[in-house]
């Protein structure tokens, strides 16, 4: 399970890091949201990975956190998200006002010439 984190942690940070290099203002944006989904995965998986544990406590046993994952990194991705999420939409309306003042959707505002 731990190799099949790392390696989409890896897909998602070359990915985003590539699409961030590239000239266009739409594929930055979607480079950054990408890098935000890796850092996401980095932190929720930093609260431990289980499977087939019981998400609480059972009634009538003591409670071992050693058999639980850690709460706090999974709200810590949860406000992440939300705040991603409110960030990407303020980026797409400021691209689509940048494109309509300058008619390109280059990073610097105009097209290279050729």
């Amino acid at each position: 399970m731990e190799a099949i984190v790392s390696l989409a942690i890896g897909v998602l940070t070359g990915a985003g890091v590539w699409l961030l290099l590239r000239p266009r203002t739409f594929q930055v944006i979607i480079g950054l949201s990408l890098l935000s989904y890796a850092v996401n995965l980095f932190i929720f998986s930093t609260g431990g990975l289980r499977t087939g544990a019981a998400p609480v406590l059972l009634s009538g046993r003591f409670g071992d956190l050693a058999q639980h994952s850690d709460p706090l990194p999974q709200a810590l991705v949860l406000t992440a998200i939300v705040i991603g999420f409110a960030t990407t939409a303020l980026f797409l309306v400021v691209l689509l006002a940048a494109r309509g003042f300058s008619g390109s959707d280059h990073v610097n505002g105009r097209e290279p010439k050729r």
